[in-house]
């Protein structure tokens, strides 16, 4: 099998192909990896929250003021 370099949003990917030329598996530096599962687990958080009711700015800080935090 025949690797290939390449760099998509940053990322340095190296690509493993089959003898057909068809990639088959990608290999990439282990930090980018645990990058890239923070993000997705971000996305996940985000995506659970997105119905959430929000409260403005001034809101917040005055009951985190009233409540000791701030």
């Amino acid at each position: 099998m025949k690797t290939q370099t390449n760099s998509i949003k940053n990322l340095s990917l190296q690509y493993i192909t089959n003898q057909k030329g068809e990639k088959v598996a990608v290999i990439l530096p282990i930090e980018e990896f645990e990058e890239l599962l923070m993000d997705l687990e971000d996305l996940k958080d985000i995506n659970e929250r997105k119905n959430e009711t929000t409260i403005d700015h001034q809101d917040l800080i005055r009951e985190l003021t009233e409540d000791g935090i701030l």
